[in-house]
């Protein structure tokens, strides 16, 4: 029997789950105010280009910009402005960023530089990869390369380089580890400073001069600045493992966390070994980490639990063992949740399993709240037909 690969309905689905939230925080103020703030903070823009008459714009506005992954992204990483192109401001920014069509997504660095251009309108996943894509194109460590590799060895220079190539997400460590070794004394201020900015993988000598001036240097920049690196230095060293699929680098990066972070190290681990054996496609390995994920990071949530049972499904779909824990806490997430999103979850994870006569009931428990809802969703419950219409084939 033919079935639909199962992340093609789940992936709709874990779209909806993000309706209710906020979505992207857009910024107050003019287009110029916007790119003094992306100079102060090192953000690029992300300006949705719009007119009032245009569909998808609206579309766009009630949907996407209110999913709430996009705005967790988003929030992070950009300066969000909306621009109505055909009035005021809009008008006179034309002859700089020419548009031809609406939606125009325009992704600017602090230079007001066009680093990637968007034209039409996208959902959540389209967006977030579109954002992905541009935060790839932005570099703010082309200018300090140019002086560095000119001969200039400032320690102002060398502290901006590292900054700069972290904040593009290119390798540091080596710009680091050249500066701090002139050093016959790493406990100035600045030095301090430079140590933190450094130490960007857990694995390091850098890192370890973290933990040895934590006190001092959490006395500058403040605690939190220090424990935010040490969790992003240990992460990274989480991702190098996963990246050369070695054990070592990860067994490295838990314990570093345990001795230095222990009030995060179980919801860390538990992240890092599922990490690591999804990666590994390593199915034993795996389902044993998603107990340990299911208990620290999901924690009976109704839709942490449906992602991590969309995540096993997708991942190791012909994996008996894997499967079945899918069943588990999709079925979980589905009573606990009494929601018909989580139960058409659970739905296609049971005809995955070969269960069919459970997966009607399930689908049509679905379909059941949908039609008894406070207002009926008619593509909801088109989906779900068109799922039961699968399962009874």
């Amino acid at each position: 029997m033919y079935m639909k690969p199962i992340f093609a309905l789940i992936l709709s689905f874990s779209m909806s789950l993000h309706l209710s939230a906020q979505g992207i925080e857009f910024y107050h103020g003019s287009f110029k105010e916007a790119l003094e703030e992306s100079q102060k903070t090192g953000k690029p823009i992300f300006l949705d280009a719009f007119a009032k008459w245009c569909g998808p714009c609206k579309r766009m506005a009630a949907t996407t910009f209110k999913d709430d992954a996009v705005g967790a992204f988003f929030n992070k990483n950009f300066i969000s402005l909306k621009i109505d192109w055909e009035e005021s401001e809009g008008v006179s920014l034309r002859s700089k960023y020419p548009v031809s069509a609406y939606p125009t997504l325009l992704f600017i660095d602090n230079k007001g530089e066009v680093i990637h251009k968007v034209v039409g309108g996208l959902d959540a996943n389209g967006l977030l990869k579109q954002g992905e894509i541009a935060l790839g194109k932005v570099d703010y460590s082309r200018d300090y390369a140019k002086q560095y590799e000119g001969g200039d060895r400032s320690p102002e220079l060398m502290y901006n380089y590292v900054k700069a190539l972290n904040k593009s997400g290119k390798p540091s460590l080596s710009v680091s580890n050249e500066y701090l070794r002139t050093q016959p004394d790493l406990t100035t201020e600045f030095n301090k400073r430079f140590i933190l900015e450094g130490a960007v993988e857990a694995d390091s000598r850098i890192f370890d001069l973290l933990i040895k001036h934590q006190t001092e240097i959490g006395m500058l920049e403040g605690l939190e600045a220090v424990r935010n690196r040490i969790e992003l230095a240990c992460t990274n060293t989480v991702n190098k493992a996963i990246q050369f699929q070695t054990p070592e680098l990860l067994e490295e990066a838990k314990s570093k966390m345990k001795a230095n972070l222990p009030d995060k190290a179980d919801a860390f681990i538990a992240k890092a070994d599922y990490d690591y054996h999804k990666a590994a496609k390593d199915a034993a390995k795996f389902g044993k980490a998603c107990d340990a994920y299911a208990k620290k990071i999901a924690k009976g949530d109704p839709k942490g639990l449906a992602k991590l049972a969309t995540d096993i499904a997708n991942s190791f779909s012909k994996d008996e063992k894997c499967m079945k824990l899918a069943e588990k806490y999709a079925k979980e997430a589905a009573e606990k949740g009494n929601d018909y999103q989580f139960y058409v979850t659970y739905a296609q994870i049971l005809q995955t399993n070969g269960k069919k006569k459970q997966a009607l009931a399930a689908a049509n428990k679905s379909l059941e709240m949908v039609k008894t809802g406070e207002t009926i969703d008619s593509g909801a419950v088109q989906s779900i037909e068109k799922l039961i219409k699968q399962i009874e084939s």
